[in-house]
């Protein structure tokens, strides 16, 4: 019964979990952008979230090992050995001189992007939880 109330929810729940990962990468890039030979990076965003979703029962890809039976498996995505897919390479827009990748305009443009995109997502998580909160309240 639960899993039916939260189901709605694990989709943005992962969606959150890889904003969150591709916000690093952006600022790992950010952060780079002098750094001579630096490769930009970044996620695929619909592949990080099949991967996420390709394990058909929650906890049976990726998930934290729930430590007694009542509990609920937590997701997690991770992009680094396990999610390779997910985590490419920036295409480069135009070459420099030092060999590095990162074209800073089209970073911050990602950055704010993805900022927006992951507030967005969060405030629909806290809306659906407020919205069932209140439906178990009976108001």
């Amino acid at each position: 019964m639960l899993d039916k109330m939260t189901q709605k929810l694990d989709f943005h729940g992962s969606a959150l979990l890889v904003r969150a990962e591709r916000q690093r990468a952006i600022a790992s890039n950010i952060a780079n952008a002098d750094t001579p030979g630096y490769v930009a990076r970044d996620v695929n965003f619909a592949a990080a979230m099949r991967e996420a979703h390709s394990g058909a029962s929650p906890g049976s890809r990726g998930a934290a090992a729930p430590t007694h039976a009542h509990h609920m498996a937590l997701p997690t995505v991770r992009l680094g050995a396990a999610g390779e897919g997910a985590l490419g390479y920036a295409v480069q827009t135009q070459p420099s001189l030092d060999n590095n990748t990162v074209d800073l305009d089209r970073e911050r443009a990602n950055f704010v992007d993805n900022a927006v995109r992951y507030e967005a997502t969060l405030r629909f998580i806290n809306g659906n939880a407020k919205t069932m909160l209140s439906a178990i309240q009976g108001q």
